[in-house]
């Protein structure tokens, strides 16, 4: 008797302690500073034409929840937390039985979750399981329900939840699964979206019809459960097949919002956007968004990467200003949200190449300044050998041009360049036109092997692309409050950090990757899509086992895209025809290809000289013939032999 009494008591006192730790810390969350809804950080994202092309969170569109149907309103609550109006944001008999049934049974059968602790999850917290995660989890539970009203938080939770396919928030699952506004829902169509959040990946409609429509009937048995739906409901329920869109609207390209990321990212890292203003109010966000190019980016790489498993990175760059027009970090956004554009670092080949041949120009060598191009074993400093191969080890066992060099894309001649101006020589010519990235200080760094990101590699290139002015790159042109106070302006940036006459030099150079003039020994290695180009580009590629690389440009357009697998594979050699169709399609097409000429006009120091495209020596052969130029008075002596003059075009 005595040990119940004192049982009695230890319940008694342990009740007590919970019921005041617990009013405790609603006390404490109360007067603690309210956490901020994603409702109120609303973006409002327009593109150049101030066009608006998206609004909502960071991460997806925001309705209220008086736009959303009684249906699929009735249907969460039912599945998720059917005393969501009942409890604090714990339900703490859910809990009780959670926790006995999970015991008898040997193995978690049942969670607990209320509404307002998935919304905490999926909005602030890492999804991993630690304690420290869980009690952050319950404070921040508390702190949202002593704040806001139920229909407040119910309205974040619709807005932010994974429906999958890419679609977070209702208004967007709504408009991808049923062409429907979230008000417009059904019934059946409310079940189908309900049972989604469980397991988004196997119970979207699209993925899994079968299995979609099984978990519906499950959210509708509770609902009939609940007395939300009478029997006669139920049993009527799924007699026919439910229509399923499972597209985008036409302003909703699968590979959008890697751009509207790239933005937000720009965003929050601009010094004069703090974050109070991003989680104070509407902020309008003015971008550099070409739709029109960013669809045509799309459309031509979905047309010609036909590998489902081959990922692709891609930009295109104005060059005059350093406008971003279009970018895509993925093949899918539905499938994959990592942005490869922003954050993935890969080797890039060949494409290194025109830093160094900037770099030769610069110091010394001319555009028709020869090496042996023969297999090479060098023998370095460090008592260490090194032997690089060309590609199909192609060698034309005599000496060829830089010219050839570039068009062949030739290893053995980028070696020796590198080895003979030394290898800081590129380094510096790399940083000074704007990449970044650690370059290591390695011979084979001429062949691409230090790994730099697209977005980094694409600054350097538009300071080639400009003429040799540095740009500022960039996704934003202007941010402003709901009220239409400017909060940030772009600045432009114009820093002339190249010389302009060894930039036209090497721009010319790289033209002759399409040329036929350099056809001998080998071809050059964009010749196969030179007869879709009607405009002059200067064109490099870059080839590793993994990577493939494909950046070209003129005065008015850069585009440089990478192709390859995630878990780096081993790319099959018709990745890079696939990949240079993609490029050479999209930059046709993104501007007005008769408005004018787009290539660069020839500085008055800069003089053209027909010879050899390979050797470089005074030929008759028409077919052979390639425009070298030079610094005026650097050209080769008795270059104008047989009557041949120096062209000033």
């Amino acid at each position: 008797m005595q040990f119940i009494r004192l049982g009695y008591k230890c319940f008694i006192f342990i009740f007590l302690a919970a019921v005041i730790v617990i009013i405790g810390l609603y006390t404490h969350a109360y007067f603690s500073e309210p956490i901020k809804l994603n409702s109120v950080g609303t973006y409002y994202l327009y593109d150049k034409d101030e066009t608006l092309v998206y609004q909502g969170s960071s991460v997806n569109e925001w309705i209220s929840i008086d736009q959303v149907s009684d249906y699929l309103i009735d249907a969460v609550i039912s599945v998720e937390d059917k005393n969501f109006y009942k409890h604090t944001g714990f339900d703490y008999l859910r809990i009780a039985r959670a926790m006995l049934k999970n015991i008898t049974s040997g193995k978690i059968m049942e969670g607990a979750s209320t509404i307002s602790q998935q919304y905490i999850k999926n909005a602030y917290l890492e999804f991993d399981k630690t304690w420290s995660r869980k009690f952050k989890e319950a404070f921040m539970t508390l702190n949202l329900e002593v704040h806001y009203s139920k229909d407040e938080i119910l309205e974040a939770y619709l807005n932010t939840i994974n429906y999958g396919q890419g679609n977070y928030g209702i208004s967007s699952a709504a408009k991808f699964y049923f062409n429907k506004l979230p008000s417009e829902l059904t019934l059946e169509e409310s079940l189908i979206l309900a049972g989604i959040p469980k397991s988004p990946n196997n119970y979207n409609p699209v993925t899994d019809y079968e299995a979609s429509i099984k978990r519906a009937k499950i959210v509708a048995l509770t609902m009939y459960n609940n007395e939300l739906i009478d029997k006669d409901t139920y049993n009527s329920l799924f007699q026919n097949q439910i229509n399923i869109h499972g597209k985008r609207s036409e302003n909703d390209l699968q590979m959008l919002m890697y751009y509207h990321d790239a933005v937000i990212s720009e965003l929050k890292n601009i010094d004069h956007i703090s974050e109070d203003m991003l989680n104070s109010g509407s902020l309008k966000v003015y971008t550099t968004l070409d739709y029109n190019a960013q669809k045509t980016l799309e459309e031509n790489i979905l047309k010609n990467l036909n590998d489902p498993k081959l990922q692709t990175a891609g930009i295109i760059i104005d060059p005059k200003d350093g406008s971003i027009l279009a970018l895509t970090g993925g093949i899918d956004y539905a499938k994959s949200q990592y942005n490869r554009a922003l954050y993935s670092k890969r080797q890039v080949g060949s494409t290194m190449k025109p830093f160094l041949y900037y770099a030769a120009l610069n110091n010394g060598m001319t555009s028709s300044s020869t090496f042996l191009s023969q297999y090479t074993t060098f023998n370095l400093s460090n008592g260490k050998t090194y032997s690089p191969k060309n590609y199909s080890n192609i060698y034309g066992n005599k000496n060829i041009t830089m010219a050839a060099a570039i068009a062949y894309s030739d290893n053995i001649y980028a070696v020796k360049t590198n080895l003979f101006l030394g290898v800081d020589e590129l380094i510096n010519t790399a940083h000074l036109c704007g990449i970044d990235a650690e370059l290591q200080e390695v011979p084979s760094l001429a062949l691409g092997t230090s790994e730099i990101n697209l977005l980094d590699f694409a600054d350097g290139y538009t300071t080639f692309a400009s003429g040799g002015y540095k740009r500022n790159i960039h996704f934003i042109t202007k941010v402003e409050d709901k009220d239409g106070n400017i909060l940030y302006q772009a600045k432009d940036k114009n820093d002339l950090v190249l010389n302009p006459n060894y930039v036209y030099i090497l721009n010319e150079l790289m033209t002759s990757t399409t040329n036929t003039a350099f056809i001998d020994y080998n071809s050059p290695t964009a010749l196969n899509i030179a007869s879709k180009l009607t405009q002059k580009y200067a064109f490099k590629t870059g080839t590793t086992d993994t990577d493939y690389w494909a950046v070209g440009y003129n005065k008015d357009i850069l585009m440089v895209t990478w192709t390859g697998y995630d878990d780096n594979s081993g790319l099959p050699l018709t990745a890079a025809m696939q990949a240079k169709n993609a490029w050479a399609e999209t930059i046709e097409k993104v501007y007005d290809i008769e408005n004018g000429n787009h290539w660069y006009e020839k500085p008055s120091n800069v003089v053209g000289v027909p010879l050899n495209a390979v050797d470089g020596q005074v030929t008759n052969d028409t077919n052979k013939v390639n425009m070298f130029y030079y610094l005026r008075g650097s050209e080769p002596v008795g270059a104008y032999s047989n009557n041949q003059e120096k062209t000033e075009t």
